[in-house]
């Protein structure tokens, strides 16, 4: 698994105020080509949200900091489902298709979406690739530029990371955490103490 820099703004052009009909939805490109989509998304005036990171890359006489999507082949696009609409999309050179079925998309919740703009923005350090994870402690951070943020908590090796998934997806994206600034989600509500070395291994 390789470390990842998180890349802050810059891959938000598109992310604006909301409009109360339309949704989130997920775009599978051609391999490769998840910038240009966007670009091309941002000449048509369409709001797009391509999540990126910086991963150093290792050659044989020198590394360099690489910018990569998050989730490759995917970004994410906010329209009313309306078959205009989705042919707006549609027609952009290097698209493939929006997922969800045939004839109609399957929208992404905001939360989902904003959960992974502000681990990016918010999490001042590293990021890390994460295999999709269903299963495991849910967990609200309590502070910090996080706070609030809700996902999974895992441990590797001496880290403790939390997760944020996008289930359409099935694609996960971790940020290192201090277990001392969460507290698993039934706690909050009920008052129960937490054990934090009970956090589950990945």
């Amino acid at each position: 698994m390789n470390a990842i820099r998180s890349d802050g703004d810059q891959h938000i052009p598109g992310f604006g105020p909301a409009r109360a009909e339309s949704q989130w939805y997920a775009v599978y490109t051609r391999p490769h080509f998840e910038k240009r989509v966007a670009a091309r998304l941002a000449e048509k005036q369409v709001e797009h949200y391509l999540p990126a990171f910086h991963e150093l890359h290792q050659w044989r006489d020198r590394q360099k900091s690489v910018e990569v999507p998050v989730f490759p082949s995917y970004l994410f696009v906010r329209l009313e489902d309306s078959p205009a609409e989705r042919l707006r999309v549609l027609v952009t050179s290097g698209v493939v298709r929006i997922l969800g079925p045939e004839i109609k998309a399957e929208p992404i919740p905001d939360s989902q979406i904003e959960a992974i703009r502000r681990m990016l923005t918010g999490s001042g350090g590293r990021c890390y690739r994460q295999p999709w994870l269903q299963a495991g402690t849910l967990v609200r951070v309590r502070r910090g530029p996080l706070k609030d943020l809700q996902g999974f908590l895992v441990r590797v090796k001496n880290q403790v990371r939390l997760i944020i998934s996008i289930d359409l997806l099935a694609q996960s994206v971790a940020a290192e955490v201090d277990v001392r600034d969460v507290e698993p989600v039934a706690a909050a509500h009920d008052g129960a103490t937490w054990d934090p070395h009970s956090v589950p291994l990945n």
